[in-house]
């Protein structure tokens, strides 16, 4: 059976991202461990990590993950920001291993006035010094794939391929699948065929071993768009076929997948109750 969640809220403490989980209905949950829009982190003290793994207990929910922050780019040319974002993203491992959270997904990054090949190069480099000041902590870096819009890295499943292959530790490494993305990047999975097709394009270049996480989302734009637009499962224009494949192959069975769709619709319903619902009527028992 496959393990589906839904990135939640840490408003009010991060035991409450727990307790959301579990009354949606989720096996595993997503979260931020700081604001994710501002570079400053307020401190995670003990009674924060203590209430957050009483929770996890409490509800049996495992498979926990953090999404590091959107001001993060390692690709960066800019030497400030780009050392600014390996000591953000060194704090960012740092929480989630208080946390007990095995993984943190991170978007590979965006050349942006520099080239395609100088900003996967200096995302490795970036990983690089990250694990050096992390040793010994046993979080790793799930390397996202993305819509590729504007300058953004990791729209083609080589760039993931060939970041994993110019670090010096790639085993602290790992790779999170996100449909939306994918299928705005133009791998197509409407089809057996073509579901085959990608998948058998992900594992020749970064190994189907590597994907340590799924992002379920449905695409508000169309295929190929090159644009990051979120919709719920089945609403958008991925249709259901997608994720039919995808829930059904028995390699991914234990790789935990998470919802980052809208909360709520129009009538006000809660939408991660209404995907998880859609998501597992997909699966062939």
């Amino acid at each position: 059976m496959a393990i589906l969640g839904a990135h939640m809220s840490i408003a009010g403490g991060y035991f409450k991202a727990v307790n959301a989980a579990q009354a949606a209905g989720c096996d595993c949950v997503q979260v931020f461990t700081k604001n994710n829009n501002q570079w400053r982190a307020k401190p995670i003290t003990d009674e924060d990590v203590e209430k957050f793994r009483s929770a996890l207990d409490e509800h049996r929910i495992k498979h926990t993950i953090s999404h590091d922050s959107y001001l993060i780019n390692l690709a960066s040319p800019d030497d400030e920001l780009w050392k600014k974002s390996i000591d953000a993203f060194v704090i960012e491992l740092q929480r989630a291993e208080m946390l007990g959270i095995p993984h943190v997904v991170a978007h590979p990054g965006a050349f942006t006035s520099s080239c395609e090949e100088a900003g996967l190069k200096r995302i490795a480099l970036g990983l690089d010094e990250t694990h050096r000041q992390t040793k010994g902590c046993a979080a790793q870096c799930l390397l996202e794939t993305t819509a590729g819009q504007g300058s953004n890295l990791g729209w083609k499943f080589e760039h993931l391929a060939e970041i994993l292959e110019m670090t010096s530790d790639p085993d602290r490494l790992g790779v999170c699948f996100d449909t939306c993305h994918v299928f705005a990047a133009g791998y197509a999975m409407d089809t057996e065929k073509n579901y085959k097709a990608t998948m058998r394009s992900l594992n020749k270049t970064v190994g189907v071993k590597q994907v340590q996480a799924f992002h379920l989302n449905d695409s508000l734009r169309p295929f190929g768009s090159r644009k990051d637009r979120h919709a719920a499962i089945g609403k958008g224009e991925m249709g259901l076929e997608p994720f039919r494949f995808l829930l059904n192959d028995r390699r991914f069975r234990k790789v935990p997948m998470y919802l980052e769709t809208p909360k709520e619709d129009d009538q006000g319903r809660n939408m991660d109750v209404v995907n998880l619902k859609t998501l597992r009527g997909l699966i062939k028992t």
